[in-house]
């Protein structure tokens, strides 16, 4: 686990947590992604809208055992309302390596999991979203016969 500030473990103890086990069809690694979410607005209809305030991607080693990590290497990971899927960022003109990219109902964005190069051990780019299908299709293999 991360060393955490008493104000991240506060910050993440008011927030809701979704997980997500993660197979990476490319490297065959798996991984369990832990999304921390926190209310920001109550609409006058009684809709909750929340943000994700913090993010943490565990390896799962052969044993089955979660190590935390900051480094999937050259893969993007893609959660969304259908299943989560990686890609290679190098596969994949204008993808970066090590991000992780999230879509729902109301928010999309990207966590970059490294951003030592802006002084942050990682950062959330997140922003409204009136998405009305946040579902992430990976890539199909397609075959002509």
């Amino acid at each position: 686990m991360p060393k955490l500030s008493k104000a991240k473990q506060n910050l993440m103890d008011m927030c809701c947590r979704s997980q997500h086990l993660v197979e990476s069809r490319p490297t065959a690694e798996t991984f369990l992604v832990k999304q921390y979410k926190k209310t920001i607005k109550i609409t006058k209809a009684g809709i909750t809208r929340m943000r994700t305030k913090a993010l943490m991607v565990f390896k799962l080693d052969e044993e089955g055992n979660a190590v935390y990590t900051q480094d999937i290497g050259d893969l993007n990971m893609f959660l969304s309302l259908s299943e989560p899927f990686c890609v290679p960022a190098t596969s994949f003109p204008g993808l970066y390596r090590n991000i992780v990219h999230f879509d729902d109902f109301d928010e999309s964005g990207y966590v970059l999991l490294n951003a030592s190069y802006i002084g942050k051990s990682s950062h959330i780019y997140s922003r409204s979203s009136n998405c009305r299908a946040p579902y992430d299709i990976p890539p199909q293999n397609i075959v002509d016969s």
